[in-house]
């Protein structure tokens, strides 16, 4: 089993039990399908039940397309979702159904100081930034003291990135990118995710699991947990099969949480803000 770091309180002790026996489906309030992205999902709702009071204020960074927002936000919470991109946003707020959540076109960096939060999910966001050191600033600007971030990433050396993403990225603008692109589009893919209709998600940053935890301690963070999502169900070609065969998706994702971090595809961690 890989050496996973968790920092255990006594709170944490009293309510996950609890939390895992009454779980609400939260991704029957979103479009989410593909296993990792609820299990994704269900990583966050854990952390935030866990950590946050009732009806605590919880800001999604990076929201995309809201599902992440819409799924916390069934718990009750008081949820904003804010993304540069309009067209997500629009898509967004046209599905959503729940008063307490509300979704906004803007960026980290235009929250001001008066709009402090509980938590902060900034889920699959990091990996799209030329400089992600300065929205994690942001972020523990803004966030309370003892309040929580959760950063969800690609691993940069991981099975997706280095027989995938990286690829593909090399191959941009040539032949060869141009005839994986028609393909892709031949089998049903599309440049788009359920997670946003953003218009650009190439990745420009290529987290391990020590640059990510380095990019987030520096900023005044301690670890709370750190998980991994899949192994190599998105790989080409076995992701043909996995798309499919949604047995095998399960099987990934559960033996992922037992194998070394350098196979997994993507890290979910949860961090507090240390009390000032």
């Amino acid at each position: 089993m890989p050496e996973i770091e968790q920092l255990t309180t006594k709170k944490q002790k009293s309510t996950y039990p609890q939390i895992m026996k009454n779980r609400v489906n939260v991704a029957a309030h979103t479009e989410f399908k593909e296993v990792v992205d609820i299990k994704r999902l269900n990583f966050i709702a854990d952390i935030i039940q866990t950590y946050c009071k009732p009806g605590a204020r919880i800001l999604d960074i990076g929201c995309g397309n809201g599902n992440i927002a819409c799924g916390i936000g069934s718990l009750g919470y008081e949820v904003i979702g804010i993304d540069f991109s309009n067209k997500a946003i629009n898509y967004a707020q046209s599905r959503n159904k729940q008063a307490n959540v509300k979704f906004e076109v803007r960026n980290a960096e235009e929250v001001t100081t008066d709009e402090h939060y509980d938590a902060i999910i900034c889920s699959e966001v990091l990996e799209h930034l030329h400089h992600p050191g300065l929205l994690v600033k942001t972020i523990a600007r803004i966030l309370k003291p003892g309040g929580v971030l959760i950063a969800t990433v690609p691993n940069g050396i991981g099975p997706r990135e280095l027989l995938v993403t990286r690829p593909v990225l090399a191959m941009t603008n040539t032949r060869m990118g141009k005839f994986i692109d028609n393909s892709k589009k031949l089998l049903g893919y599309t440049n788009t995710t359920v997670q946003s209709a953003s218009e650009d998600l190439s990745h420009v940053q290529f987290f391990t699991r020590n640059a990510i935890s380095s990019l987030i301690k520096e900023q005044g963070f301690e670890l709370l947990k750190f998980r991994h999502s899949n192994s190599f169900e998105k790989v080409f070609p076995y992701s043909l099969l996995t798309r499919y065969v949604k047995l095998l998706s399960v099987l990934d994702n559960k033996m992922a949480d037992f194998m070394p971090s350098a196979l997994a595809s993507g890290f979910n961690t949860a961090w507090v803000r240390k009390e000032e």
